[in-house]
């Protein structure tokens, strides 16, 4: 023995996977199927300097286990894997590399590019064919045994219903990292996250729900480090099952469960975005950090006859082989982990078509979405999906699975498209406002599967969509060539910031039609924090590298004329959607189904008009040139009472007189984008203008008359309690449904 430790770990068990503390020591257990050996090195506290390495004594069904007696929470470690390296195999072992526990729960230290890092030489004209034999401990974080015990017994879950779901997508850093009330440790941490103030920006706002950009630990790529620049947005993950060290703060590593501890007494519920598609080690390439020296060929797709390469259906160089049962374990177990360990309350997966391929493709009965479905950790999960990667038939938008909604990036580019005036956009966006039934209509799903958004972290801000007609990428430092080309913006008039009234006029009322549009569409919201303060990134639509005032949320902005009126005006159009259901209908809706045929006879749970009234026919949703129609909702209000919704949108260059149908009605404008801070008024007629470029939402009730008191009720009475049935959503489209023509 030396230092008073054991000469070799006991057996230990194969399970748990990872690091496990009993009170008496750790088991420590790890997957590969194809090493020979696999050791155990501990380091001091700091991570700095190795004290002892152990050969894991035993193997069980491929898990490489061992038992450390005294070893405790605090104790720092990594894995070293003995194999071969025959990169035409698949196989890339180099015991050199000390490599990440991929269930590491805790990291200790930074990574520190060197040449090191890679399993072969850098520089050789051998390439990855060469061997690497330096040490890269010095260069790598390292991981430490963790003992989670977090009192969550008066915690209770929001469990907000999807159809009340709003959801504000942020990220940690750039949140806080500008807000002057905070304490300088505390900003862009955990502890920055759940402020009295900032939960009261999130009441005020309406928002139920946020979206944490990738939290897991993250690695920063070369390149990056090279320029001077950071991997901002974190899509490089380094540990699925620990929280990125930045984020900390260096401080109580609990910060993160008491951040989430706070939103959930508060309301809200916490959704991470996760990367289990793709790892930070890049292609073959790519540095030794965990998994390629772990067991290479097992946890990413490899080219078939040519396993040298990599199958790089995510675009960034590896893709993770969920195909194999272990990986897909690993995967589940990080998954459970963060739902119980930490509380959260759902996930939105990126690129998530990639983790439902198969060796035949995308399948929507994989076993990674069968696994989720039924686990009884995850299945209460929101579950969320990019329903897209860069591999072939890689767009799978509305083919997931009963259980997941999916980002519809169609509804973003036809509200965008829609207020930009472009030509024929009336049937497409009409689609999108009653929840993209042409999409999800399917296997009994439901409207909030469309997870509705205009912007997102990736792509423009609001405030950048109405001011810049092209990209401007210069800071990333790859010559513009980065990001979408296609952005279906427009400048109105001048690119970048203006000074002229009419067109600052212009931007902000379109930017408000554009939100009001998001949320009076059937389908859950989404929206990305700032833009509710008219935050810009200076026409950067990849800002993924830019950990500066690009990308963080400047609140003084926030707290200027323009951003609080902005933020009233979304909290507002939120308020409309929460105070009725019409707006967040919880079928699909197909215009086939009068709501009370006696006394509102012809009057359907939904219909379609122009801007004279008349319903819309065949022809005249095929006209390319209409650029205004009027969507008219009916059924129950939040008090049971008939109500009556209808909703102008006018994407012309000049206003427009719109004609109210029924007109026994009564109108009350509730919101106008033109009119922003205008209180609800009673029109005094059955015509309103809708300015340019502007939308309108208007409640109606039947007018009554009073009945004598001795006499029966008449048709005239107060309506009686509404009938309806919900609508079967297998019901095909009639003529009236949400896609006429097409």
């Amino acid at each position: 023995m030396a230092n008073g430790a054991p000469e070799r770990l006991l057996p230990g068990m194969p399970w748990p996977l990872g690091a496990s503390w009993d009170g008496l020591g750790t088991n420590f257990a790890v997957f590969s199927a194809n090493a020979w050996r696999i050791e155990l090195c501990l380091f001091d506290r700091t991570g700095r300097k190795e004290r002892m390495r152990y050969t894991l004594p035993e193997c069980t069904d491929e898990i490489w286990h061992g038992y450390l007696p005294g070893a405790h929470p605090g104790t720092v470690y990594g894995f070293r894997a003995h194999g071969p390296y025959q990169p035409h195999q698949g196989h890339r072992f180099n015991p050199h590399k000390l490599l990440l526990d991929p269930y590491a729960r805790r990291l200790v230290g930074q990574f520190r590019w060197s040449d090191t890092l890679f399993g072969y030489r850098v520089h050789s004209n051998r390439a990855d064919l060469s061997i690497e034999r330096r040490d890269s401990a010095p260069a790598m974080p390292k991981a430490m045994v963790v003992a989670d015990s977090f009192d969550w017994t008066r915690d209770v879950r929001p469990n907000v219903p999807w159809d009340k779901t709003v959801i504000y997508e942020m990220h940690l850093r750039g949140i806080s990292i500008e807000r002057r009330d905070l304490r300088a440790h505390t900003r862009g941490t955990f502890a920055g996250l759940a402020t009295p103030h900032f939960i009261e920006h999130l009441h005020k706002l309406g928002v139920t729900t946020v979206e944490l950009l990738p939290v897991h630990a993250f690695m920063h790529e070369r390149f990056l480090v090279e320029r001077g620049l950071r991997n901002y947005w974190g899509y490089n993950t380094a540990a699925f099952f620990a929280p990125e060290p930045a984020y900390l703060g260096g401080y109580d590593p609990d910060m993160m469960r008491i951040a989430v501890r706070q939103l959930h007494a508060a309301g809200i519920e916490v959704i991470l975005d996760v990367v289990y598609n793709h790892t930070c080690e890049g292609a073959e390439t790519g540095p030794t950090i965990s998994w390629r020296g772990l067991d290479n060929a097992s946890y990413y797709r490899v080219v078939p006859g040519d396993e040298r390469h990599f199958i790089n259906d995510t675009g960034v160089g590896n893709t993770l082989n969920l195909s194999h049962p272990r990986v897909l374990q690993m995967v589940t177990d990080s998954l459970r982990y963060w739902a119980t360990s930490y509380r959260i309350d759902g996930f939105r997966f990126d690129l998530g078509v990639s983790l439902g391929r198969e060796a035949t493709g995308f399948d929507p009965n994989s076993g990674f979405f069968d696994v989720l479905r039924q686990d009884p950790a995850l299945a209460p999960c929101k579950m969320i999906s990019e329903p897209w990667d860069v591999g072939p038939g890689g767009y799978q938008l509305g083919q997931h699975p009963p259980g997941f909604s999916e980002w519809n990036d169609r509804f973003r580019d036809s509200v965008r498209r829609f207020w930009r005036g472009d030509r024929g956009q009336r049937p497409e966006l009409a689609a999108r406002l009653t929840g993209s039934a042409d999409l999800f209509d399917k296997r009994r799903r439901r409207p909030w599967a469309s997870i509705n958004f205009i912007t997102s972290h990736d792509g423009y801000t609001l405030a950048d969509v109405v001011s810049y007609n092209r990209k401007h990428n210069e800071a990333n430092g790859e010559d513009n060539r980065d990001g979408h080309n296609e952005n279906w913006s427009e400048n109105w008039g001048i690119e970048g910031p203006a000074i002229d009234p009419a067109i600052i006029d212009t931007r902000t009322r379109v930017a408000r039609s554009m939100l009001a549009t998001l949320f009076v569409a059937l389908g859950t919201p989404m929206m990305v924090a700032g833009d509710e303060a008219c935050r810009t990134q200076r026409g950067n639509n990849n800002a993924y590298c830019q950990d500066n005032e690009i990308s963080w949320v400047d609140w003084t902005l926030a707290e200027s004329p323009q951003g609080e009126a902005m933020a009233a005006f979304a909290a507002r159009a939120i308020a409309l959607r929460r105070d009725h259901p019409l707006l967040r209908e919880t079928h699909f809706l197909f215009g086939e189904r009068e709501v009370l045929p006696d006394a509102l006879p012809d009057v359907h749970d939904i219909d379609w008009f122009d801007a004279h009234g008349e319903r819309l026919s065949t022809e005249a949703w095929q006209d390319p040139e209409a650029r205004a129609f009027a969507l008219r909702r009916a059924g129950p209000g939040l008090d049971g009472e008939m109500e009556v919704l209808l909703i102008m949108l006018n994407a012309s260059p000049g206003a427009l007189t719109f004609s109210a149908p029924m007109p026994r009605m009564q109108w009350e404008v509730l919101l106008d984008s033109a009119q922003p801070a205008a209180a609800p008024f009673v029109l005094p007629g059955g015509t309103f203008e809708v300015a340019a470029r502007a939308i309108a939402v208007l409640c109606a009730q039947p007018l009554r008359k009073p009945a004598p008191a001795a006499e029966p009720a008449h048709d005239d009475a107060p309506l009686p309690p509404d009938p309806r049935t919900p609508p079967d959503p297998r019901t095909p489209p009639g003529p009236s449904a949400a896609v006429p023509g097409q």
